[in-house]
């Protein structure tokens, strides 16, 4: 290997976000530096369950955009469904009394 073009490999401490700390090498610092985390993996939503990333997906963007298309909503459904018999009752009581 070429000498003196290779970062220096050392000993840092890395201190978590809950005050554990480990020891490992790195070429962060200078020997016996502590790099303090500010988020990891016992914190950041990412790894605990905070963010749902299946709800950021291509297919859930296009069904967001075109869920209305093509369907009503559950309850003007409903409201207009069970409107329509009404609407059929009162016009054939309106012919039976106009043939009278």
């Amino acid at each position: 290997m070429k000498q003196a073009i290779h970062p220096d490999y050392h000993k840092i401490t890395v201190v978590m976000t809950d005050g554990t700390k480990y020891d490992t090498f790195s070429t962060w610092g200078k020997e016996g530096d502590v790099l303090q985390l500010d988020v990891d993996p016992k914190t950041h939503p990412a790894w605990v369950g905070g963010i749902n990333m299946r709800k950021t997906g291509q297919l859930e963007k296009f069904e967001n955009k075109f869920k209305s298309f093509g369907a009503m909503p559950a309850k003007k459904a409903a409201t207009e469904t069970a409107a329509e018999p009404k609407k059929k009752e009162a016009a054939v009581e309106k012919k039976t009394t106009a043939e009278e």
